[in-house]
């Protein structure tokens, strides 16, 4: 379970402009997962769901308003990924791809670096394949 706390005056969610910056993250972060087959698998056809998910999710998370949990309850991120196979390749791309969004944002330094630790924080969280033998 992750807690956040918020330490500054407003949230990161009032700092980088809203909702429309985390609908444009996360629309960055999908246009790399489309191009990465391997990533690409673990998604369903249609990405509209869990990119609106995703969306939500973190602008509650970071301290907007809170519909993600009014339309799909509690969070429940390791519940949610329970059924897909998530070893270190599928994390490194995954955050791969995260992190160029991040980093295309515009967000400052700070605010970046807050949201790349919790993505790759929550990125090992969801593993739950052994590390691949090295032959």
């Amino acid at each position: 379970m992750f807690v956040h706390v918020e330490t500054q005056g407003n949230t990161l969610y009032e700092r980088v402009g809203g909702a429309p910056f985390f609908f444009t993250l996360v629309d960055r972060f999908y246009a790399g997962v489309e191009q990465d087959p391997p990533l690409r698998r673990l998604y369903p056809e249609d990405l509209g769901p869990p990119r609106r998910h995703l969306a939500l999710f973190l602008i509650q998370y970071w301290g907007g308003p809170d519909t993600y949990s009014q339309e799909r309850g509690h969070p429940r991120l390791r519940m949610r990924h329970f059924r897909f196979r998530i070893g270190q390749s599928e994390r490194e791309a995954w955050l791969r791809h995260m992190r160029a969004a991040v980093e295309s944002s515009g967000a400052s330094v700070a605010d970046a670096t807050a949201l790349i630790d919790y993505f790759e924080s929550a990125a090992t969280s969801l593993l739950d394949q052994p590390p691949r033998a090295i032959t």
